[in-house]
């Protein structure tokens, strides 16, 4: 058991540097560091579907003022984009790690997040779905050649993610299987596909409801795009061989500009946001314009390496329940 472990965690080293490497490659990205902690009241912070507690703490060195682990990186990482003047066309990418303790334990959730958070600076005139496309593109043939040469590595791992990924609307979908729960239509639609690109997640749909919670102050939910529908971001799904259902490996999205935040704000009731720094910013068009998310690496590694269970990529705090079940089925948790 020690030694299959210890393959196990060669396999995860060689799979994130794969990847990393692929995605740096792909979409001009340079690796800097970032922070696991910021001041609190600044907006910087992600809210990510607007209801999720924060881990906070008070610092003493600065007279006890709070502050919160991070849920993800966006806005700060476009902060990064201005402060290093990074130019059109390039970007960022980190190792971001957080702890979300409203998370549900699942087989493919915990309360410890690791992921890739990336950053790059765009134009006006690329905030368009077009683009959008091209970029997701980018890092699914990441994902490809990633799959290719970790089959090449471990024998018993076959490529199984199709030549290309799949673009449909969130509206789309929900045409398409109206019956149907949000997580039901994306476990059907990426089980045809393989692989998905669901498009416009955080605005309501013609049922009067969206088809997932979004924060309003990074990615753009609400724009209408070329294609007649509204939203410039989406999630990236795969099938996931060994658990047979839809396997989200990344949320992202061209960032909101001046207009967009506005009315999002408005939509999701939280105009008193503006007079926070990050939006002030925003609202005054100081900072660039931008495209990012963030991608699970114990996701990734979960996904390549074919294992049941995100305990088997990553050291977590799990029940004792959990524990017992997952020894049972013969999982072993790091």
């Amino acid at each position: 058991m020690k030694k299959e472990i210890l393959r196990t965690e060669e396999a995860i080293s060689f799979t994130k540097e794969i990847f990393e490497s692929e995605l740096k490659q792909k979409l001009a990205l340079t690796k800097i560091s970032s922070p696991i902690a910021i001041l609190n009241g600044t907006g910087i912070n992600d809210d990510l579907n607007g209801i999720e507690r924060v881990v906070a703490f008070p610092i003493k060195a600065l007279s006890d003022k709070e502050a919160v682990v991070v849920n993800s990186l966006s806005k700060w990482k476009r902060l990064r984009l201005q402060e290093l003047d990074i130019e059109e066309g390039k970007g960022i990418i980190t190792d971001m790690r957080a702890i979300r303790p409203d998370e549900d334990y699942s087989s493919i959730h915990s309360i410890y997040v690791d992921q890739w958070d990336w950053e790059k600076r765009i134009s006006k005139e690329s905030r368009n779905i077009t683009f959008l496309k091209e970029e997701v593109t980018k890092i699914y043939k990441a994902l490809r050649e990633t799959e290719i040469k970790i089959s090449e590595k471990y024998d018993s791992i076959q490529p199984v993610l199709p030549q290309n990924i799949k673009f449909i609307h969130t509206e789309e979908l929900l045409q398409k299987y109206p019956t149907l729960t949000p997580k039901e239509r994306e476990s059907e639609i990426t089980k045809e596909y393989g692989a998905v690109f669901l498009i416009g997640i955080g605005g309501n749909l013609s049922s009067e409801k969206p088809h997932d919670g979004r924060a309003p102050d990074y990615d753009d939910w609400s724009s209408e795009n070329e294609d007649g529908y509204f939203g410039l971001n989406g999630d990236i799904l795969l099938w996931h061989p060994i658990l047979k259902e839809s396997f989200e490996i990344s949320s992202m999205g061209i960032r909101v500009d001046k207009l967009a935040l506005l009315d999002q704000l408005n939509k999701t009731g939280q105009n008193d946001r503006k007079e926070l720094q990050f939006h002030k910013l925003l609202l005054n068009e100081i900072l660039p314009e931008s495209i990012g998310g963030g991608i699970g690496q114990s996701r990734v590694c979960m996904f390549m390496l074919r294992k049941k269970h995100i305990g088997e990529v990553q050291v977590g705090i799990w029940p004792d329940s959990v524990k017992e079940k997952s020894k049972e089925e013969g999982i072993m948790l790091l």
